[in-house]
């Protein structure tokens, strides 16, 4: 069976990648595609290695039924040019700093995670030191690109 393994990627790994992930989970999930298609989420910063979602984040996503819960904070590390065939990256700042960071053999895909949605940005903006509007944006953002996302693997799988 064909696997496809996806790494959301932002700052400090505590509002809009973990966001993404567990958005893109639960719609891989409602999909039957959990076997085929694996996530994870990661920050090009240590500051939050190892706590929970923002909780202003957790809260938005669980008012549209995604729960962050389970996930923890983790920094981008050389093995994820290995393990993961789509970096994505949820602004230019943190694309760059992949890129800087990419194994010269790594083969797969790093871009904007926006590129695979329809609302005509190119960054999820940092909602951290913004109202509970903010979040929301990140939510309806995170929402369109993850339902391209999941057409366009859905596609490479076949």
């Amino acid at each position: 069976m064909k696997q496809v393994k996806v790494l959301f990627v932002c700052l400090g790994n505590i509002c809009r990648s973990p966001t993404a992930h567990g958005i893109f989970e639960k719609m891989v999930r409602d999909a039957g595609l959990q076997e085929q298609i694996l996530i994870d989420s990661a920050g090009t910063g240590d500051w939050h290695i190892g706590r929970p979602p923002d909780r202003r984040a957790s809260a938005a996503a669980l008012g549209r039924g995604h729960d962050l819960s389970n996930l923890r904070a983790r920094q981008v590390c050389p093995e994820d040019f290995r393990d993961f065939d789509y970096l994505l990256a949820m602004d230019q700042q943190n694309l760059w700093d992949l890129q800087a960071l990419a194994l010269p053999d790594f083969k797969g895909h790093l871009g904007l995670f926006l590129d695979f949605g329809n609302s005509g940005l190119k960054e999820v903006p940092d909602p951290y030191y913004g109202g509970e509007d903010h979040f929301e944006q990140v939510l309806d953002l995170v929402e369109d690109a993850s339902s391209g996302l999941l057409a366009h693997l859905r596609e490479q799988l076949d």
